[in-house]
């Protein structure tokens, strides 16, 4: 009895056997029991077949004699292209000396002829349930240890120096280039990676798709040593492009680095790399000094305080004058979020706003915010601008409670505006266009929000059926002193106004940048020189 034999049926082979009749009576038996079969003559023809279908072969089984290139030649340049391909010899030779080459290059199994098919059956199937365990531990694209092996390899030891590389933005590659070449990228990734870090002294796995991880087998190794190979290896990553085909790609990676003797290594790492990158830093050391502890039992705090927030009535909205940049009367408000804390104090959001972001609490914070507008609309008669986000226009539960709250309040909409976010991804302008058809259906305003920050699209501005254009903050702050700054607002207002947009400064903070923002002829201005956000009741 075969045990195991099920698992042939949904396998395709590539089987390489010189011998005519042989390979027609094998190739027999075998089409009853395996789903698709690649049959060569000789081992150069397997090889090329293995090369053109590597993808769909899940198993080999080839002679050792065969003209033009042998078996174990050819074992040896496909397993150059796949070291974990399962293969099967068979020889009717039983000496030492081809068993022990085919161990060598990595044979699996091996079956002597007249080949028995009940045995060579058994052993295929001991062969790929051997390999799916293995595979279990081995990334397929990269070969590398993967994670489940590192969980596996840290249970042997607490004591760890530990690099996590991070590609940055990976996705955006996958975007612009396509997945085909996106893994080619991962593939040249993993080679200089290897290079970079001998595998007599490193350890290398690919834990995510973009992440990487390089284990120290010494931990003794000097920190700063470490620092500095991974330094090297960052440096070389960013100033020289990846070629694939004809296309350079530029990557940019950030590493962060811990070493820990009671097992802690790999969190460490996890830690520093979000911190590294929060705060733009390509490497960085663990060092407890980071209060990185204190940051998620801050996050934990607030994720807390916003779910109960929203039920309880913590979160405002407070007003910021936008006036006509010429005479300096208000002409509408921006509404901005605000926490109230139990004791009276008003928190920003730069404080909980990426935390309501990442917790998936942030679709509460447009409901509160346009109900607040409407409320000043109706009772001060206000003119009300509100952020929204790609993520909130993309949302459909979120705009059906935004559609439901302006249909209620159709009468007042001509009077609310919305502020796009410009600096946040826009990944399908199909809901953004359909988003403004439906609010002009209101007679609401719509603009694009901090405009010069991010990837700043001068045709997105042309597509878009928009009214206004708020430039970044990061732009005014500081204009009168800055040249370029001056040039690149003065050239936003110009293309703005050619379109027939109306311009927005914001962040004007004092006189001296407030005249420069009217010299350039900025339609409208908003900062702290005119007024700070001001609560419902202090609006007249």
């Amino acid at each position: 009895m075969i045990s195991n034999v099920s698992i042939l049926k949904n396998i395709t082979i590539l089987y390489a056997e010189d011998e005519e009749a042989l390979r027609e009576i094998t190739l027999n038996i075998l089409k009853g029991f395996t789903k698709k079969q690649f049959v060569a003559q000789n081992g150069a023809e397997g090889l090329e077949l293995f090369k053109q279908n590597e993808s769909e072969i899940d198993l080999i089984i080839t002679d050792v004699n065969m003209p033009i290139m042998n078996g174990l030649e050819m074992i040896r340049e496909i397993k150059r292209i796949n070291p974990n391909i399962p293969i099967i010899v068979a020889t009717a030779f039983s000496n030492t000396e081809y068993l022990l080459e085919a161990i060598d290059i990595g044979v699996d199994k091996y079956v002597l002829k007249p080949i028995d098919m009940k045995k060579l059956l058994q052993l295929m199937s001991q062969s790929l349930l051997y390999h799916e365990l293995k595979d279990l531990y081995i990334d397929n694209l990269t070969h590398l240890p993967n994670r489940n092996k590192l969980k596996k390899d840290l249970e042997d030891s607490n004591k760890d120096l530990i690099a996590m590389i991070n590609i940055d933005k990976f996705s955006t590659i996958n975007d612009l280039f396509g997945e085909h070449n996106g893994d080619q990228v991962l593939l040249k990734f993993s080679d200089t990676l290897q290079k970079y870090f001998n595998k007599e002294l490193f350890s290398i796995y690919r834990v995510e798709a973009d992440k990487f991880l390089v284990i120290s087998r010494e931990y003794d190794l000097d920190t700063q040593e470490f620092y500095n190979l991974c330094k090297k290896f960052e440096d070389f990553i960013e100033e020289d492009p990846v070629c694939i085909d004809e296309h350079e790609i530029d990557l940019n990676i950030t590493i962060g680095i811990a070493k820990s003797s009671d097992g802690n290594a790999y969190k460490y790492a996890q830690r520093v790399i979000a911190y590294a990158r929060k705060k733009f830093e390509p490497i960085l050391i663990y060092n407890d000094s980071f209060n990185i502890q204190e940051s998620f039992e801050e996050n934990i705090k607030w994720i807390k305080k916003i779910r109960n927030g929203v039920r309880n009535g913590n979160f405002k909205a407070y007003f910021q004058p936008i006036v006509d940049t010429k005479t300096k009367e208000v002409y509408k408000y921006e509404a901005l979020v605000r926490y109230i804390d139990d004791d009276g104090t008003v928190v920003s959001p730069y404080t909980f706003l990426d935390i309501a972001k990442k917790a998936k609490l942030y679709p509460n914070i447009i409901k509160i915010m346009i109900n607040e507008a409407f409320n000043l609309i109706k009772n001060k008669d206000k003119r009300v601008a509100v952020n929204i986000s790609f993520e909130d226009i993309a949302s459909a539960a979120t705009m059906s409670y935004v559609y439901n709250v302006i249909e209620n309040n159709k009468e007042y909409a001509s009077k609310l505006e919305f502020e796009i976010l410009e600096s946040e991804e826009i990944s399908d302008f199909s809901e953004v266009f359909k988003f403004i058809e439906n609010m002009k259906k209101y007679e609401c305003k719509i603009g694009v929000d901090d405009f010069g920050a991010g990837y700043s699209n001068f045709n997105m501005l042309v597509n878009l059926d928009i009214d206004f254009v708020k430039i970044d903050g990061s732009l005014i702050r500081g204009i009168n002193e800055s040249r370029n700054q001056q040039i690149i607002v003065r050239t936003i207002d110009e293309f703005a106004k050619k379109f027939g947009f109306k311009t927005v400064a914001e962040f004007v903070s004092d006189e001296n940048i407030y005249n420069e923002v009217k010299e350039i002829g900025v339609s409208y201005s908003q900062g702290y020189y005119f007024d700070a956000p001001l609560s419902y009741s202090e609006i007249s």
